[in-house]
């Protein structure tokens, strides 16, 4: 929670700013740490509406947990002293909402705290994958490459969720385009349009008679169409946000023949690459699946790995757990197997990640190629159509004058 409030230092200079904390007991003890006398403290969180879409814009992206591991790990590589790289962090951060939370691990590690315990009072910017590790690395005195690993695996992970946001944003923006110059075009042009064509009394074609009826369904029921749109989106969002609607929208997602394939490649990337990573830092086999398990993102695999660690819990082996279920891969299952028998799990789990990425990287690349020559014939289709439904009877008009 952040709390605002306003203090004076030890020579009596004012000071006022915002200090985040789960209590406002938690917050006063943070503030008299650093030697100051409270005058005022309020929760921050009165702006209302506006004041919370602000927060909203300014949350923390993957990309600046990225940055921050990048030079965590560089910072502990040359000593410096743990309070000293949270303080030079919280305050080179661009982002205010993580120069918030940076200040509060800041006081949290320097009044005893460990550093995955105060990083852990922010779930919504540290993971539970993230913690685990951090506090791998605390155990084995091995902190500097534990930052290491993080953030090279975190750049892998942005790298290949923005190589797949990349590739849908020209498609989406071109069907947004093409979908509001139709709506245009059936409020503005076709109604003018028709009222000439009905004037002259003609015979009008089957496909001029559907894009009238389009026109006048959009001009006279937009509003109402516009409303059940939004309910309908906000229903879907809501049943998405249940476990039904999760486990409904993962099987819908794997249904589709190219877009499946694809989605389950960068999910098998990203549990071979979540597995290696925190079985290279030392963190137990059960721990680190269900890590895994949190964070890989789709509810199909989350059940299967939380099953898998029950079954590991019984005795069983990791690929022995998996080898029941269809959607994981044989490679996947013998290739885990060879591993446990070598004792090289975590090698041949990396392997696996790198020739998932690659396999990913493949598809998305073969995806971009297709999706832009198919969008062009359907977007020529749909302008012909159109063409041909309203130019068509205007044709015949000027042909019989």
């Amino acid at each position: 929670m952040l709390f605002k409030y306003q203090a004076t230092d030890q020579q009596g200079v004012k000071n006022n700013g915002t200090i985040d904390a789960p209590s406002v007991d938690i917050a006063i003890a943070s503030l008299q740490r650093r030697s100051l006398v409270i005058i005022e403290i309020h929760p921050a969180d009165e702006g209302g509406f506006f004041a919370k879409e602000i927060a909203w814009l300014n949350r923390v992206k993957m990309r600046d947990i990225v940055m921050l591991s990048r030079q965590m790990a560089t910072l502990f590589e040359a000593k410096v002293p743990v309070v000293n790289i949270f303080k030079l962090l919280g305050a080179e951060s661009e982002n205010q909402n993580l120069r918030i939370k940076m200040t509060a691990v800041t006081d949290d590690v320097q009044g005893g705290m460990s550093i995955s315990g105060a990083l852990a009072k922010h779930p919504d910017v540290f993971s539970n994958f993230y913690i685990s590790m951090v506090r791998a690395g605390e155990e084995s005195g091995k902190l500097s490459e534990t930052f290491s690993y993080l953030a090279d695996y975190l750049e892998r992970q942005y790298a290949l969720v923005s190589k797949a946001k990349n590739a849908l944003m020209y498609p989406a923006f071109v069907v947004v385009s093409f979908i509001v110059i139709i709506i245009l075009m059936m409020v503005v042009v076709v109604p003018q349009l028709a009222t000439i064509l009905e004037e002259t009394g003609q015979e009008l074609p089957l496909m001029t008679k559907i894009v009238i009826g389009m026109s006048n369904l959009v001009v006279n029921y937009g509003v109402f169409l516009l409303i059940i749109f939004i309910v309908c989106a906000f229903v879907l969002w809501r049943y998405g946000k249940s476990a039904l609607g999760k486990n409904s929208f993962s099987r819908f997602k794997f249904s589709f023949p190219y877009l499946g394939n694809l989605y389950t490649k960068m999910y098998l990337s990203r549990i071979a690459d979540n597995m290696d990573t925190m079985l290279e830092s030392g963190i137990p086999m059960i721990k680190a699946i269900e890590v895994t398990a949190d964070v890989v993102g789709d509810e199909t695999y989350k059940n299967i790995l939380l099953d898998a660690v029950n079954q590991v819990k019984g005795g069983s082996s990791f690929s022995g757990a998996l080898e029941q279920y269809p959607e994981m891969p044989r490679i996947i299952i013998q290739m885990s197997k060879i591993g446990e028998e070598t004792g090289k799990l975590g090698f041949v789990l990396k392997t696996m990640a790198r020739f998932y990425k690659r396999e990913v990287d493949s598809a998305v690349d073969t995806l971009v190629g297709l999706i832009e020559p198919v969008m062009i014939v359907a977007l020529g289709l749909g302008v012909a159509f159109l063409l041909v439904a309203i130019l068509g009877p205007i044709y015949n008009i000027t042909a019989g004058l």
